[in-house]
């Protein structure tokens, strides 16, 4: 059963490369200026993929323009975690780190298992088919979480 969007979502993944940008492109495709959203990573080591840019861009999500981010950096430009309503962690690693860093915030943190495409296939069209899996898996959690887009 869908629930009502919050005002604010926080996508965190390992590294903010793939899964999280993904996601927050995806749900502002899906759902617009109904709320904000933004994505970090446990670090900030590695560039947006150009896999995830090439699936989302499938779907009509760009994701060219985004720059990774930390958790720790996250402050830096602006966006403190006790302002977001709601916190999604697609990894294991960035699930813990959520949960260390709002232990004192009254928000809510769940935990989205989502496949690391990452390092799967060994072919270019494999390595796609990989990406587009974990794009899926975020679409359908969305629609699962917030309904279809209105």
């Amino acid at each position: 059963m869908a629930t009502d969007l919050p005002q604010s979502v926080l996508f965190c993944c390992d590294h903010n490369a793939v899964r999280s940008p993904m996601a927050e492109g995806i749900m502002k495709k899906l759902y617009g200026t109904q709320s904000y959203v933004q994505s970090v990573g446990v670090n900030n080591d590695l560039e947006i993929d150009g896999f995830a840019i090439a699936v989302c861009a499938e779907i009509g999500v760009e994701l060219e323009r985004h720059r990774s981010r930390s958790f720790d950096e996250m402050e830096q430009f602006g966006d403190d975690l006790s302002s977001f309503d709601f916190v999604v962690a697609l990894s294991p690693a960035s699930h813990n780190r959520a949960l260390e860093l709002t232990r004192v915030f009254h928000l809510e943190v769940e935990y989205w298992p989502t496949m690391d495409p990452t390092g799967r296939g060994e072919t270019r069209d494999a390595k796609l088919d990989a990406y587009r899996q974990a794009r899926d898996q975020i679409v359908e959690q969305l629609t699962e979480k917030w309904g279809e887009p209105r």
